[in-house]
């Protein structure tokens, strides 16, 4: 027999959806069999898969021990830096300007060093997470960019404010604004460009067309030219829809690809630059809440911005 308190960070989670995450090792099938013949208890009552727990809520499960999962003692996290650059962070949310190069989550590689893992890592020796403590939750991203594009991610510290903001990212009462250097001369200094994107898992690209096809998803991306510098031009990018590699593949799609990306741009301009990415940034975050954000009223109006947009410096320099 095994007991569970569920804490803070835990409730309001579906009673299946809380046992899947914090005991992998327990089967879905003998799960539901053990909870629909009283096996698995709420309060010592019977309870159902779709019961939605609360704070304190004691759940008395009768299993066999191996169904338990016992924690490692050495946490994966802690291989990885706690090194962060951090532009905002009260008890509820941090505010992070990720450099490009460094993977937001571990991949199909197994990178020990990536974003969420120095957030865990932070927070670890802070003593604002203790693993052991919590049942299924760990402190989360609210966003992601790729590796190799660099700027603004948020990370929820507790299990409501990832809720919250999950939804406000949703409802996109979130502004993310980028910005991003592309090979020529815009023929319009502002436009919001529109069309159709599908992806490719296997080569983990995305194509463009001007046309729906079964598997494709509309985007929206809004752009307008801040300076210009010979075949070059600077732009800030506001994404009205958020999809894979939109920015780059969009704008790359209407003849400007972005400087510097290997995988949409154009060797003939990247070698004019010294760029090892491609020249795009998340460098503005705006909290433009239109319903109640609960908890988190208080971030409403906030803005950010992250102080070093590493190709700038360079793009200034050009003839």
């Amino acid at each position: 027999m095994k007991t569970v308190t569920v804490g803070a960070n835990d409730a309001g989670q579906r009673l299946d959806k809380f046992l899947t995450k914090s005991f992998p090792n327990l089967p879905q099938s003998m799960m539901y069999k053990c909870i629909r013949k009283k096996d698995i208890k709420c309060n010592g009552k019977r309870c159902a898969i779709s019961t939605r727990l609360q704070e304190g809520d004691v759940l008395t499960m009768y299993l066999k021990d191996e169904f338990f999962q016992t924690r490692p003692k050495e946490h994966d996290f802690l291989k990885a830096p706690a090194k962060l650059n951090i532009l905002y962070e009260d008890a509820n949310i941090m505010i992070l300007d990720k450099k490009p190069g460094l993977i937001v989550h571990p991949d199909e590689h197994y990178e020990l060093d990536s974003l969420i893992a120095r957030v865990q890592h932070y927070l670890y020796e802070k003593g604002e997470y203790d693993p052991e403590a919590e049942n299924s939750f760990a402190p989360a991203l609210i966003n992601r960019i790729d590796r190799n594009t660099g700027g603004i991610v948020m990370a929820a510290k507790n299990a409501e404010t990832l809720r919250i903001m999950n939804r406000k990212v949703k409802a996109r009462e979130i502004q993310k604004l980028y910005l991003c250097v592309v090979c020529g001369r815009m023929d319009r200094k502002a436009d919001t460009l529109e069309a159709y994107l599908t992806k490719d898992e296997r080569r983990n690209r995305v194509h463009i067309s001007g046309k729906p096809t079964p598997d494709a998803k509309p985007i929206a991306t809004r752009y307008r030219v801040l300076e210009e510098k010979q075949a070059f031009s600077l732009l800030e990018v506001e994404l009205l829809t958020g999809r894979t590699h939109q920015i780059r593949a969009h704008l790359a799609s209407i003849g400007h690809p972005l400087a510097g990306d290997g995988k949409y741009g154009r060797n003939s301009f990247n070698k004019d630059t010294s760029f090892p990415y491609q020249a795009l940034y998340s460098y503005r975050l705006n909290f433009r809440f239109t319903s109640d954000a609960e908890s988190l009223n208080y971030l409403n109006g906030m803005e950010f911005q992250a102080k070093d947009v590493w190709f700038l410096a360079e793009f200034h320099s050009f003839p």
